[in-house]
């Protein structure tokens, strides 16, 4: 594949704007939610669990919930936010309800242009069939296919638990929790403490507006020293980016550059299998920011 400027990924850039001007469910900065960035989160070292509070409020100060609930696809994600055991080793027991409730999701978000998008461009890769069953089929191993990812018990994850809703290794470590719906929905809960923004250098400060950002946070006591993930974007868009890296790479880490928008970003997908086993974008830089 082309390479574009600072080593990024041009066709992959190319296809993933696209996505994102399709974003018609993107929720607006200053309109639908609002973040409150305040100071700049501290080193933790590894295995610890306490950080300097560098945010004494929120992550998010207003989110439009009336706004997420009337859209399918929001409205489907967030019925499926309780339908796991938070700790690795905890085997996954799935209703008939949760299964619909997967289905549902499914459902929805392969109706927007931006599924319809992403999955015309598996099938030119050679990544897809061009059959709709038979992608959502693909999209149900890749994301919601159980597996076990503790050696020590049963099937206890898959690719939208851990992405999308979060775990725990073991009750000591944060796995997974790169969504914002989920964030701001614990964040209400009182089980998530935001601790402040990440950044390398002072050019680097993340703003309000940002649709990425690089955060500390601690989710039911324990620390996330670092955690990334897109703040606004729809489920779909991110459901669409993530499987497009994921089926394009064979490697077990696929690790792609992209611009996309006026970010810079490093998308880091890890299989498990055929399936997903983490997924997140890294902030590099932004356009209003430029190095």
């Amino acid at each position: 594949m082309a390479r574009g400027s600072q080593g990024t990924n041009q066709e992959l850039s190319d296809v993933l704007n696209e996505l994102w001007k399709l974003d018609v469910n993107r929720m607006k900065p200053g309109i639908d939610y609002k973040i409150n960035l305040q100071g700049k989160a501290g080193f933790v070292s590894e295995g610890s669990n306490s950080a300097r509070d560098s945010a004494r409020a929120p992550l998010f100060s207003y989110v439009n919930e009336n706004k997420l609930k009337s859209i399918d696809t929001y409205a489907y994600f967030i019925n499926l936010l309780d339908n796991y055991e938070m700790s690795t080793g905890v085997a996954e027991q799935v209703t008939k309800e949760e299964l619909k409730e997967n289905n549902l999701f499914l459902d929805a978000i392969l109706k927007t242009e931006i599924m319809k998008c992403a999955h015309r461009y598996l099938v030119r890769k050679g990544r897809a069939k061009s059959d709709p069953a038979q992608f959502k089929r693909q999209l149900y191993d890749i994301w919601f296919k159980l597996y076990r990812r503790d050696k020590s018990g049963g099937e206890d994850s898959c690719g939208f638990e851990h992405v999308f809703v979060g775990e725990t290794k073991h009750g000591k470590e944060i796995m997974g929790l790169h969504n914002w719906v989920q964030f701001y929905h614990q964040e209400k809960h009182n089980h998530v403490d935001y601790k402040g923004y990440k950044a390398r250098n002072n050019k680097d400060t993340p703003d309000e507006d940002d649709h990425v950002l690089n955060l500390q946070f601690s989710w039911n006591g324990l620390v996330k020293p670092v955690g990334s993930c897109f703040i606004g974007v729809s489920p779909e868009f991110e459901v669409a980016l993530f499987t497009i890296v994921f089926l394009l790479s064979d490697e077990r880490v696929a690790n792609v550059k992209v611009k996309v928008d006026e970010y810079l970003l490093e998308i880091v997908v890890y299989r498990f299998g055929n399936s997903i086993g983490t997924s997140y974008p890294k902030m590099i830089s932004s356009n209003n920011r430029e190095f």
